[in-house]
């Protein structure tokens, strides 16, 4: 079975996909009441959700605070219901603006009077790309990760919705991927390859393009799907450098 990259072949066996069943069925989830995460994450183009804008360059934005992030060309799909975030998103879509997705470090999603959560220090944008209202107080929402940023400040905001002064972090460069990761790519690529035969396509937690070939996409599926501590992903979306993240992603995926 031959399966099709950007810049050239890759040849899929038929082996086991052993390794990508454990991380998909690490990817489902559901949060703690506020927020129900159905599906974590899939790619979607290589800079589509990127915001055209200078890493320097300092922009106030509103947080939503997660047990789980969003990286760069990642998909997240939500359920929300509680009214704080209803009218953001209302806002978002009538703005076409995104929002922030930070880690918790400590507290809840859903809060209550009283509670002060503290945030790790790095988080990516999140641009909306569908939404869907089920119910007049429940909306399922699609988003894409865009750019990363540092997070400076967070303070609390109008309607219960942190804001966050936020710089922003640079677009990984596309970094050919060393032969050394393929076997990391292959077993994407087989699992991918089984789904399309399988005409299973939807089950998958990303989309087309599949950019098998790029350090920075690569280690970037693996570092939202990996079954690790909020820490270490945090550390892994910080990292600048795309082939310092893949080694990275490798040495724990040897730990598992």
């Amino acid at each position: 079975m031959l399966y099709e990259v950007r810049t050239g072949p890759i040849l899929i066996t038929d082996e086991g996909l052993c390794l990508m069943v454990y991380l998909i069925e690490g990817w489902a989830g559901c949060s703690a009441k506020g927020v129900c995460i159905w599906v974590h994450m899939r790619c979607n183009g290589r800079r589509s959700a990127q915001r055209s804008m200078s890493s320097t360059a300092l922009d106030t934005i509103a947080l939503f605070p997660l047990s789980h992030g969003l990286f760069p060309d990642g998909q997240l799909n939500l359920q929300i219901f509680e009214p704080r975030y209803l009218d953001l998103i209302k806002r978002c879509q009538r703005d076409q603006s995104p929002f922030g997705v930070v880690w918790l470090r400590q507290g809840r999603e859903v809060q209550t009077p009283g509670d002060t959560p503290e945030f790790y220090e790095v988080g990516c944008l999140a641009h909306l790309r569908d939404s869907q209202a089920v119910q007049p107080a429940l909306w399922r929402i699609v988003c894409q990760g865009g750019m990363r940023f540092e997070l400076l400040q967070a303070r609390p905001g109008p309607y219960g919705v942190w804001q966050g002064e936020v710089r922003y972090v640079p677009a990984d460069p596309e970094v050919a991927l060393p032969a050394e990761f393929e076997p990391h790519a292959q077993r994407l690529g087989r699992a991918i390859a089984q789904a399309q035969k399988e005409g299973a396509s939807e089950r998958l937690p990303w989309f087309a393009p599949y950019r098998l070939d790029d350090a920075g996409w690569l280690a970037n599926r693996y570092a939202e799907g990996m079954p690790i501590p909020a820490q270490e992903k945090v550390a892994l979306l910080a990292e600048r450098d795309p082939l310092a993240r893949m080694q990275r992603v490798a040495d724990l995926l040897k730990s598992l």
